[in-house]
């Protein structure tokens, strides 16, 4: 028997969801909370992947904040014919079924950024989830020029994902925080979302800085290092 959760990895399971529930829905953070670190690291000018769209309003909101060039992937085909129904006056809006296992599609070294919002997470809760894993990290390294930023969305803690993203390739790792309800927060955040938390091998210094078990989301700031052997400084 396979959980709503494991099915997260399954294209029918997303085709299924999109084909009941058509009202656009954004995983985690929407564009205002994050633009802010957003703009941080990925330049306006430069083309722009997010991964595992979905009906999110994010990169239209992203166009809305300047950027000009924004390519969306999303495995399933249903929500993908609806977005590009959606958006067919917005050029600066593309989009395209696509499995990030496999994005030959694209050249290498094309974008300045990848953008994940849910989809690595997702796919670690399906079947094979570490090998499945591992082939989209290695696909979204492969898609971003040189000190291209990929950045990683999602609830997964230091613990758990740093050795996931230092097993996979050579990136040089800043980690920023967003608590999970930000938008509807008026009093002082725990952590000022544009600083980076100090973040050592292991992000045991996580834990120091914001306690144990801080009710937030996780932005890994991954920037691709051709030249770096070691995937992770601090």
């Amino acid at each position: 028997m396979t959980t709503s959760t494991q099915a997260y990895g399954e294209p029918w399971y997303w085709d299924n969801r999109y084909s009941n529930e058509p009202g656009p829905f954004d995983w985690y953070q929407k564009y205002l909370t994050l633009a802010p670190i957003i703009n941080l690291y990925v330049p306006r000018h430069h083309p722009t992947l997010v991964v595992g769209c979905g009906n999110s309003a994010f990169s239209e909101g992203m166009v809305d904040d300047g950027y000009s060039d924004v390519v969306n992937v999303d495995i399933s085909s249903v929500v993908i014919e609806a977005m590009q129904k959606k958006y067919k006056d917005r050029p600066k809006l593309k989009y395209m079924k696509m499995d990030v296992r496999d994005m030959s599609a694209f050249e290498s070294e094309y974008f300045g950024a990848v953008i994940d919002k849910g989809t690595l997470d997702s796919i670690l809760c399906g079947n094979n989830s570490r090998q499945n894993a591992a082939k989209m990290l290695e696909e979204v390294w492969r898609v971003l020029k040189d000190k291209g930023v990929y950045v990683l969305v999602t609830y997964g803690a230091p613990i758990y994902r740093l050795r996931l993203l230092r097993e996979s390739c050579s990136w040089t790792v800043k980690l920023h925080v967003i608590e999970k309800l930000a938008s509807e927060e008026k009093s002082e955040p725990i952590w000022e979302p544009t600083k980076p938390i100090p973040l050592n091998n292991d992000g045991t210094s996580v834990e120091e800085a914001l306690g144990r078990n801080p009710d937030v989301h996780y932005i890994y700031i991954c920037i691709k290092e051709k030249s770096v052997n070691s995937s992770t400084q601090a």
